[in-house]
């Protein structure tokens, strides 16, 4: 008596309803992700630069590819720009996170550290008037970076960097490293910040390279193993157009089986005046 019936089982039709319906609804959110991840890739090469800054016996070049899945796309941008002054400037950089939020944080940076750098000749000063100002903002994202001021005339390269990875340097010589420089938090995470300044004159052909992380690590690469890497191929191919050279580093970014979207930037040297790198 106390035995209670057993639900009714759902009739084929019902079930036919059901699936259609988490069908329908699956397909929104695929496509509203897809949408949001071609927003942001158009936001991203938007606000890239059409072109970099170059002098006589001073190639640059760039590269930027997106994310393998395309859910990671948004994060790195790569920057180049002449100072009132007439020496050329150079930025990379790495947001925290993707998608659209990430792409226009990107933006931000960017036109902020234009403007400040046509305010001060320490690239230092940049990331740190730049970190202020983001920190001021409260978006709760933050960036790495690396900022090079670079002197057409003396070949004085300076640079400041704010939690990014190292550069990579090659000479025709047969001379080649990574950088190791001193450097600060990322941008955006504490008022106050400072970032050291380190110059280094580049008197031998050769050629100086900047990379996001996802060229040189991925997820069993080590990233020691991709800086060497890059390392290696750089100065390989240390008299190659800079575009070439650009390609080149880029295609390496394979072997790391990287999910992460990737920036390269080159600026190949000829020799000038003084000693030795």
């Amino acid at each position: 008596m106390n035995r209670r019936r057993p639900p009714r089982s759902a009739s084929a039709e019902e079930l036919l309803t059901t699936l259609q319906q988490l069908t329908s609804r699956a397909r929104r959110e695929v496509e509203l992700h897809q949408a949001r991840v071609e927003l942001a890739e158009v936001l991203q090469r938007e606000m890239l630069p059409a072109a970099l800054p170059a002098r006589p016996g001073l190639q640059t070049a760039a590269r930027y590819t997106p994310a393998r899945s395309g859910l990671d796309i948004g994060g790195d941008w790569y920057d180049g720009f002449v100072l009132p002054d007439g020496a050329l400037a150079f930025a990379i950089g790495d947001v925290q996170g993707h998608d659209v939020e990430a792409a226009a944080f990107m933006g931000q940076i960017r036109i902020a550290m234009r403007a400040i750098a046509a305010t001060t000749t320490d690239p230092g000063e940049v990331l740190a008037r730049t970190n202020d100002l983001l920190v001021s903002v409260g978006s709760g994202l933050f960036a790495t970076c690396t900022f090079v001021r670079l002197d057409p005339d003396s070949r004085e390269l300076s640079s400041a960097r704010a939690g990014h990875v190292a550069a990579v340097w090659a000479t025709a010589d047969g001379r080649c490293g990574v950088t190791s420089d001193e450097g600060g938090l990322p941008l955006g995470i504490q008022a106050g910040e400072r970032y050291p300044v380190t110059r280094r004159r580049l008197t031998a052909p050769g050629a100086f390279v900047l990379v996001t992380d996802g060229v040189v690590e991925g997820p069993s690469f080590p990233i020691d193993r991709g800086l060497d890497t890059v390392t290696r191929l750089v100065l390989a191919r240390v008299g190659a157009d800079a575009g070439e050279l650009a390609d080149a580093v880029l295609r390496a970014a394979e072997q790391t089986g990287h999910q992460d979207d990737a920036a390269v930037l080159v600026v190949r040297h000829g020799a000038a005046p003084g000693p030795d790198r």
